[in-house]
């Protein structure tokens, strides 16, 4: 927010963020989804330069048409070579005389600040529900010489959440549904999602089929409910 307000003081400007994620593209997507972004090059969709070059044709129309600026989002390791300085240039040279670009690289700033009322409600739940899990697993596996002894699977968890509940996931299920290489889930739910950036930004080129639509929509309807 505070970079769109600084793109909208200087007028006619685009700006060009990268975000953390490594190769997961769920904090860019989010954020351009939150943010009211033109777009969002994450890892898991591969863009070429026949992309970038229609965004730059949908951000040279946008501000012909009266608004002051853009805003483009870039995860880290979105792509090798379309890196973030090559995204910055290429805007400028294609944008000369219509809109001027700058890049920014957010870095560590995103893991700064202050904990907001949710992370503070958060850490004292999953606080609470490990304390109560290892008590409640001490008691099921307590041996006659008080000593605990267990082989059980859901004994050694990790506790996340999912679907909007707190979860103990057994660390011996998790090679099911992560991909440890790339450090992110095999199955991204949020990526249905993704077109809805380029609607809200009335983007002429959504690069999905109507039933990816449609799916966001169900998404969407699914979170209000």
């Amino acid at each position: 927010d505070i970079i769109k307000q600084s793109a909208q003081g200087t007028r006619k400007r685009v700006f060009v963020l990268e975000t953390f994620g490594g190769n997961c593209g769920y904090l860019a997507t989010m954020a351009g989804i939150a943010c009211g972004a033109d777009a969002a090059y994450i890892q898991e969709e591969r863009f070429t330069i026949e992309d970038l070059r229609l965004d730059v044709v949908h951000l040279a129309k946008k501000i012909r048409d009266g608004m002051p600026r853009g805003l483009i989002i870039r995860n880290e390791k979105a792509s090798q070579n379309y890196t973030t300085k090559f995204i910055e240039s290429l805007y400028n040279e294609e944008g000369k005389g219509i809109f001027s670009c700058r890049a920014n690289v957010l870095g560590h700033m995103q893991e700064g600040g202050h904990p907001t009322p949710f992370d503070r409600n958060l850490a004292s739940k999953m606080g609470m529900r490990a304390g109560d899990w290892m008590v409640k697993k001490i008691v099921e596996n307590l041996r006659a010489d008080y000593s605990v002894l267990t082989i059980a699977k859901d004994t050694v968890c990790l506790l996340g959440m999912l679907h909007g509940k707190l979860n103990f996931q057994p660390i011996t299920e998790l090679d099911d549904i992560a991909d440890f290489k790339l450090a992110r889930p095999k199955t991204q739910w949020w990526m249905r999602m993704r077109p809805l950036m380029r609607i809200m930004a009335k983007h002429d080129n959504l690069y999905v089929s109507k039933s990816t639509v449609a799916q966001s929509a169900a998404v969407v309807d699914e979170a209000i409910d």
